[in-house]
This record gives C-alpha cells, structure tokens and sequence, in this order.
C-alpha cells in the first residue's frame, strides 16, 4: 500500500512538472513583452489614488505614447518599461508597467508551487500508510 501511494505521489509531481509554468502561474508573459525605454512626459505624484504617469516611447522605429501605473517620477526622466499590448492596435496611450514589475513574471511561482505540491503529495502518503496499517496496540496503556 505504501508503495501505492508513493508512486502515485511521484506521477502526480511529475505530471504537475509535464505541464509547465502556466500551472502555477503566467509563464508566457515573459516571453511576450517587450522592454524598452521610455521617457516620463507627464509626471504625477504619488499622493493620487490609482496615479498614471504619461510617457513616451520608441518601438520598431516609431514612438508611442503610454500609461505607467506607477508615481513619483520626475519630468523628462528615463524609465525601463515592459511593454504587453501591441501598441499599433490601440486607440490612445497604450498600457505600459515598470520593466522589474511587470504582471505575470515572478520566478518563485513554480519552485515554491511544485515544493508545496510535493509536502501535500508526502502528506498524504503518509496518511494512506497510517490507515492501512491500522491501529497498534500495546502502546497507549500508560
């Protein structure tokens, strides 16, 4: 029985591995945005609830203009930004986060998710072995 449940734990653990990043989280975020850098037009500070700074941009030779959910920059300043959305569909500024914190892109997600996975899996094997192997006696008479 014991043996049961540990092989079931390994092919639970290594199917969640098969199935790739997006188990735990947004894996192809990364490889769809681009970083480039901007240039903050219009600043705001950060006492504004849901500020957006307006900045400027160059991508594939053209310049666009978008929106940075973010405060506290000064005018004229140089920002690395992640560009998602395609900036040739919208109608208007597009979009834009801080390169070091775009949506999506957070390398623990899987590490920690798969090591969480495993104490479950251990878990309850350990509890499959304890119900097969039934009660002991002899060791509760103290």
């Amino acid at each position: 029985m014991l043996g049961v449940a540990v092989v079931t734990g390994i092919l639970i653990l290594l199917g969640a591995w098969w199935m790739g990043p997006s188990l735990f989280g947004a894996g192809s975020a990364e490889a769809d945005r681009k970083v480039v850098d901007a240039t903050v037009t219009k600043p705001v500070e950060c006492s504004k609830p849901d500020a957006e700074e307006t900045v400027r941009f160059q991508l594939d030779g053209k310049t666009y203009e978008g929106l940075l959910s973010g405060c506290g920059h000064s005018q004229d300043e140089q920002v690395s930004i992640a560009v998602v959305d395609d900036p040739t569909e919208a109608e208007g500024p597009v979009s834009v986060f801080l390169d070091a914190t775009a949506p999506g892109v957070h390398d623990l997600r899987r590490p920690v998710g798969l090591g969480l996975l495993m104490l479950g899996c251990v878990s309850g094997g350990t509890y499959a072995f304890l119900l097969a192997r039934g009660p002991r006696s002899g060791l509760a008479a103290a």
